[in-house]
């Protein structure tokens, strides 16, 4: 563990730091065509391009600067979005505009490319049967370097509003000082929820599993409180009878609750 300050390293920063989130948004829709509504929906809103935009953004919280992007939108739907991240600037400024389009970097470019990565994939989904809709993005942030991906933390959890968060943070390898001596990590931390903002606790319900001597750390986040019409897609509580409304919230909150603790859970109503 480091000690307070900063570390003077012999060269390089080999640390590699890693940041994985499976993020969960869950709905009903009650027709075919309201999941076909549904599924076109979360396919415009987290497009290729929209989701270059939000990691992108995750680059410049973190200090990085930006080597690559590949994008893809798939058919039927889904996406997926990679950067690769340099933590040195780019030395030939004139070579690249980072303002644009980001694109494969001229040969005459120097930097450091650092092993690190910026990636997205998305999962949108429906039961054919019950009218549970859920849409799942996996993101990765893995930096080499002093540039680290616990910065982009908050920003994603804010940007992506989902009810379900489970996050990864690992630190893998290790770095030497000028006296020779390995870092296994570079900076304090016993639980990824230190760096989670006020704001975004009071709306989670979360637990933890670390493994502190691999430096392995693991949160899951269930939000709180809930309005059940925003979760319905295409409809209202107002269109719905009482014994709707209980089966649907039966439905979705059991689905929620699933994801959060990663096994089924036995059916109430039986």
């Amino acid at each position: 563990m480091a000690s307070n300050g900063k570390i003077k390293l012999q060269g390089f920063n080999n640390l590699t730091k890693s940041l994985s989130f499976c993020i969960y948004d869950v709905c009903y829709a009650k027709t075919a065509q309201q999941k076909a509504e549904y599924i076109e929906y979360i396919d415009e809103q987290y497009n290729a391009d929209r989701l270059t935009e939000i990691l992108t953004e995750v680059c410049d919280i973190i200090g990085a600067n930006v080597l690559n992007v590949a994008r893809q939108d798939y058919d039927p739907q889904g996406a997926s979005v990679t950067i690769l991240v340099a933590e040195e600037p780019i030395k030939d400024a004139e070579a690249v505009d980072q303002t644009e389009k980001p694109g494969p970097l001229p040969d005459s470019v120097v930097a450091h490319l650092d092993k690190s990565h910026i990636c997205v994939h998305t999962y949108p989904e429906a039961h054919p049967d019950n009218g549970i809709c859920t849409f799942r993005a996996d993101i990765e942030v893995s930096t080499c370097g002093v540039i680290s991906p616990l910065k982009a933390l908050n920003y994603l959890i804010h940007k992506l509003e989902s009810d379900i968060v489970t996050i990864d943070y690992r630190v893998r390898g290790f770095t030497r000082d000028v006296d020779g001596v390995k870092h296994y990590i570079d900076h304090d931390i016993n639980s990824i929820q230190n760096f989670i903002s006020d704001d975004i606790r009071d709306l989670y319900s979360m637990v933890d599993v670390n493994v502190y001597q691999e430096n392995i750390f693991h949160t899951k986040m269930m939000l709180n409180d809930y309005d059940l019409n925003n979760y319905l897609f295409g409809t209202t509580t107002q269109d719905l009878t009482g014994k709707e409304v209980s089966e649907i919230t039966e439905r979705l909150f059991k689905e929620m609750r699933e994801i959060f603790y990663g096994r089924n859970l036995p059916d109430m109503t039986e």
